[in-house]
């Protein structure tokens, strides 16, 4: 089992970043983080990396049935979505796989939750 899947846009990153953003809004989620990788590492390490952001997706709903099952399920969330400069006016956007993050815990009452949020984070992928 893949533990993400994507899809590669001809768009172009900041471009890309806003169609994403707008798509998990559709399904429910919303931003809580934003991680600008290509940026840290030039801070921190002095290394040019092409553009890579982390977003951390929050559907407040889920998370909240997943905490009332799994209290310590926070150290899984948010969920990833990245994107990835390609070049050439391509952007990479990918989404973790919960259902294979939740193999993980081995608590059977998380599988519909997990499925559920796989399932509409396939939804944004696609619609991109």
């Amino acid at each position: 089992m893949e533990y993400y899947f994507s899809k590669t846009l001809n768009t172009s990153f900041d471009e890309a970043v806003q169609q994403t953003t707008d798509s998990l809004k559709k399904e429910g989620f919303g931003i809580i983080s934003e991680i600008n990788i290509h940026e840290k590492l030039h801070e921190k390490l002095g290394i040019n990396y092409k553009k890579y952001k982390i977003l951390g997706a929050c559907n407040p709903g889920y998370a909240y049935k997943a905490l009332l099952i799994e209290e310590k399920i926070g150290t899984m969330l948010p969920y990833n979505v990245i994107l990835v400069d390609q070049g050439n006016g391509k952007t990479e956007v990918s989404a973790v796989n919960p259902v294979a993050s939740m193999m993980a815990i081995q608590n059977k009452d998380l599988e519909s939750i997990a499925l559920e949020i796989t399932e509409k984070l396939k939804r944004v992928i696609a619609s991109l």
